[in-house]
């Protein structure tokens, strides 16, 4: 029977299974092996072996039909959505420039399932040196944790030709420096107010609403920001 394990129990398991491990990422056809030496793929390789290594020390996971949904992992069953877990990855030599989320979806999704704001993020800094990969440092976080402000806008994303595209972390919790949000609130409180700025008032207020109501659905209280 696969053992229920909660998302600090996982990043205990991986900050000692991992201490002073190197890995790497190998590629075969046609009689050729090589070692791939460039990061572009650590990020999506490192969330399948995860996957095994889930299977590995028995843990229960739940994975959504589309890979592409949100979150990456569920670690229960009974309550699925009150244990959420998103995988991210960064070059720990840079600044995170990972995308926590397109700003769109993850819009739409929070104001019909209001407990993805609570969901958890684990997030590997990893340095990779002729091919060989090592993680550095593994976080568990929450989206207010990992957000931040930009110049332009009240949350850090990611804009192209004035069009925001994604979500992208500040990097004040690498440093273990103070969060730019305190609490869930106050990134709520900028997450409308960049609706506001790209959307205008009246969409921003309609997500509010729709917000505020299943919130109060799914936990019988009120949040207010």
């Amino acid at each position: 029977m696969q053992k229920k394990v909660t998302a600090t129990y996982i990043l205990k398991s991986l900050r000692k299974d991992l201490k002073n491990e190197k890995g790497k990422i190998c590629f075969s056809l046609a009689g050729l092996n090589i070692i791939i030496k460039n990061t572009d793929t650590i990020g999506i390789t490192l969330q399948s072996w995860l996957k095994e290594y889930f299977n590995k020390k028995n843990y229960f996971y739940m994975q959504p039909s589309n890979t592409q949904q949100f979150p990456d992992f569920f670690l229960d069953d009974d309550k699925p959505e009150e244990h959420m877990l998103e995988i991210k990855s960064f070059n720990y030599n840079r600044y995170p420039a990972f995308d926590i989320a397109n700003f769109d979806s993850y819009c739409n999704e929070l104001k019909q399932k209001p407990y993805c704001l609570y969901a958890d993020y684990l997030i590997f800094g990893y340095t990779m040196n002729d091919g060989l990969i090592s993680i550095q440092k593994i976080w568990l976080k929450k989206i207010w944790e990992i957000t931040g402000t930009s110049k332009k806008y009240p949350l850090k994303l990611q804009v192209k030709q004035n069009k925001i595209y994604n979500i992208r972390p500040n990097s004040n919790f690498k440093y273990d420096k103070e969060c730019v949000f305190k609490n869930e609130t106050d990134f709520l409180k900028a997450l409308l107010k960049t609706i506001k700025l790209e959307k205008g008032e009246k969409v921003a207020q309609k997500w509010k609403e729709e917000f505020y109501n299943n919130y109060e659905k799914y936990y019988h209280k009120n949040i207010i920001f």
